[in-house]
């Protein structure tokens, strides 16, 4: 009997130590509290932290404003829930990017956030934010209503090499590879945007939290 309650003893003290490891492998990054670790780039949206999320808010006649981390990364399986609060507004998660041109002008893939609405949403297909436009193909291109319109949503995005996949409440949306892109963006900042609006129009915000990220060789 002791030598069963001692192996018993062994192995949840096993289990839990590899647990550990498992979770320690993903890392915070947003703490939750504020933003540290941040820079705001580009235009002159807003962010806020409320209730341990970011509340991202445009700005009237702004152009596209970008909260980027400090950080940079290759390879990533990165982990977030989002909640468009206002449907009119459209945004997205930038990957490996950067503001390395002369105009200081974030570039590089985006991981595209809208609301379904009536006619369906393009969020998880991949956007060349100042390079090119779209990455996923017209073809591929669906709408789809996986996207809950005023809720939270889980948005998983998997980065190695070329290749870049996405899946949006556990649905996977997009697997693409595109190797130009890898060659002129192979890493840099995550970012999230608060897009343009028009004069007269907003204020509209967007939230995120929960932001988790995996570096993978």
């Amino acid at each position: 009997m002791k030598f069963i309650h001692a192996c018993f003893i062994a192995f949840s003290m096993g289990f839990f130590a590899f647990s550990s490891n498992v979770l320690a492998a993903s890392d915070p990054l947003f703490n939750g509290n504020d933003l540290s670790g941040w820079t705001v780039r580009n235009g002159t949206g807003t962010y806020r932290v409320e209730n341990g999320a970011i509340i991202g808010k445009t700005t009237e006649g702004s152009k596209n404003t970008f909260l980027c981390s400090d950080r940079v990364f290759k390879n990533f399986e990165l982990r977030l829930e989002v909640k468009m609060i206002d449907d009119k507004l459209n945004s997205g998660v930038q990957i490996r990017s950067n503001d390395n041109n002369q105009k200081k002008r974030v570039n590089g893939p985006q991981v595209e956030i809208a609301s379904t609405k009536s006619k369906g949403s393009k969020t998880g297909y991949l956007y060349g934010e100042a390079c090119g436009g779209w990455m996923t193909s017209d073809e591929n291109l669906e709408l789809h209503s996986l996207m809950k319109d005023g809720e939270w949503n889980e948005l998983r995005i998997l980065s190695k090499g070329p290749r870049i996949q996405t899946w949006i409440n556990g649905k996977q949306v997009s697997d693409l590879i595109d190797e130009e892109k890898f060659k002129t963006h192979p890493e840099g900042f995550i970012g999230l945007q608060v897009h343009s609006i028009p004069e007269g129009k907003g204020p509209y915000e967007v939230a995120w939290k929960s932001i988790m990220i995996e570096e993978l060789e």
